[in-house]
């Protein structure tokens, strides 16, 4: 199977995969909401962020495992990927312990936290029957995980994937239907994806024949330190705006972070499953030094992420408070239409996403240790401006801090690209953010001309999908004909593209 092969397999699967964990997503918060109500989605919410923490299981280590495995897999290099599966697996044991008392930790002190809405126990034997399923997401088969991606299979355990989360929610859904506690549902859940790891591993072990005799003489796996600290800032950017509501404000507000952060973080994941491959790809072009074929790539991958990121986030930021009146309807005990809080989140996520060309290419070269600081200063700027703006503006005041915190790494990751792995000029940049504002801004302009043609008739997922396809479509025109008059040539090489593949 070829490159481009691979690659359809992996987007496809990832993008499947996404659209279920999407629908899923959405459908299992909209039943807590009102079968135990806001507050317990809070609580819910609130725990699986802390949870996220475990996340650090991975530690960073397994994109820079992943950026390891490029050559010795394009090599066929089979004592090279042992020794590299070898090294991984090792480190993972290594920091179990370090995870366990943080579980432990966690379900001895966050309950003193909630104490006045939710009994101590109550709290503690949820974060312990959610921390199980936690553990087995992210500790579990990780190695194989990590080469049948490295190797541009990553559609196998996307497969995967998929097939327990349609198992999990079908099973959570009886299960609240029966009247089943929170506990109960989430101990099914645990339960359920503990097959994920299994299936994987049992897959990628017929596949790659890891000798377990060899003796590593050296780390075969470089800077894996600086893949972890980059790690830890990432997951501490993402948690931030749920810790400071947990710690700061109430659950009824990071009930409402909650949802608006389901919507736009659903949208983002969509769009990175979209790139799922596209890493592999350019790291194995890097290693196989084919530089003109790399450039032409990234010029054309640089352009349709601008295109679609812009594209998409904008027609989100119109319909996401409308959406989320539908979502929340018949839920009257927390205001959840918070319009300024929308649009702000809403442009963070699209700043995280207008940065993977660049952080892509920063990972497949395996530039960590030259790209840390920048991680580290990004979740220093969303930790300090939303502790200092929550009093004030609260929701807004997390927002802005995640704003500012993504705009900042963004532009760093372009910049640095000017001079490194591909030598990058800061003006394609500055070009593709002045077309993303001048779409935006006629885009906006248009619906904002047609109030009554682009409103919300009636409160029903029927009006609001009328409202969707009437956004989406001024958006593509809107699109189009901005990238015809900015982008001519790159417009014409996608047309073709597509109606060559019409062909095929």
């Amino acid at each position: 199977m070829n490159r481009g092969k691979k690659l359809a397999f992996n987007s496809i699967s990832s993008l499947i995969y996404q659209l279920i964990a999407i629908i899923c997503g959405f459908i299992l918060p909209r039943m807590y909401l009102t079968v135990y109500g806001s507050a317990v989605n809070g609580l819910i919410t609130s725990v699986t962020q802390f949870l996220g923490f475990i996340s650090l299981c991975e530690l960073g280590v397994g994109a820079v495992v992943q950026s390891a495995l490029y050559k010795p897999l394009a090599e066929n290099d089979t004592v090279g990927v042992s020794k590299i599966a070898i090294s991984s697996e090792r480190f993972f044991r290594g920091i179990a312990y370090i995870l366990l008392a943080y579980t432990a930790l966690l379900m001895v002190l966050y309950p003193l936290k909630t104490i006045d809405s939710f009994g101590y126990g109550y709290t503690l034997l949820l974060i312990l029957v959610m921390s199980v399923s936690t553990f087995a997401q992210y500790y579990f088969g990780m190695t194989y995980r990590l080469i049948l991606s490295a190797d541009q299979l990553g559609f196998i355990h996307y497969t995967v994937h998929s097939i327990t989360l349609v198992l999990n929610t079908v099973c959570c859904i009886i299960l609240m239907h029966l009247n089943a506690s929170i506990h109960v549902v989430k101990l099914a859940t645990s339960i359920i994806f503990l097959l994920q790891p299994i299936c994987i591993s049992l897959i990628a072990r017929r596949r790659y024949h890891i000798d377990r005799k060899i003796v590593l003489s050296e780390e075969p796996i470089k800077q894996k330190w600086n893949g972890l600290t980059q790690h830890i800032a990432t997951v501490v950017l993402g948690n931030t705006g749920t810790i400071v509501l947990t710690l700061m404000s109430t659950l009824e507000n990071v009930s409402i972070y909650g949802v608006y952060h389901l919507v736009v973080n659903g949208v983002k994941q969509i769009v990175l499953s979209l790139t799922n491959g596209i890493q592999a790809m350019m790291g194995n072009m890097l290693v196989k030094n084919e530089r003109k074929t790399l450039d032409r790539t990234f010029e054309f991958f640089e352009w349709i992420i601008h295109t679609g990121v812009t594209a998409v986030f904008a027609i989100t930021a119109f319909l996401i408070v409308p959406f989320v009146s539908v979502y929340t309807k018949g839920v009257t005990d927390v205001n959840y239409i918070v319009p300024t809080f929308a649009y702000l989140i809403t442009l963070a996520q699209a700043a995280y996403c207008l940065r993977l060309p660049y952080n892509i290419m920063v990972l497949a070269a395996g530039h960590y240790k030259e790209t840390q600081w920048s991680a580290i200063i990004e979740a220093g700027i969303n930790i300090v401006i939303s502790v200092l703006a929550v009093n004030s503006w609260g929701l807004i005041g997390v927002a802005i801090g995640t704003i500012a915190a993504m705009l900042y790494r963004t532009v760093y990751l372009a910049w640095y690209l000017r001079s490194n792995v591909i030598n990058r000029k800061f003006a394609y940049y500055l070009r593709h953010m002045a077309v993303n504002i001048l779409t935006v801004a006629v885009f906006f302009a248009i619906v904002s001309l047609l109030p009554s043609f682009y409103s919300l008739r009636e409160q029903t997922y029927l009006a609001w999908c009328i409202l969707a396809i009437k956004t989406g479509v001024t958006c593509l025109i809107v699109t189009v004909l901005v990238n015809l008059l900015c982008y001519r040539s790159l417009m014409m090489k996608m047309f073709s593209a597509v109606k060559n593949r019409i062909k095929k």
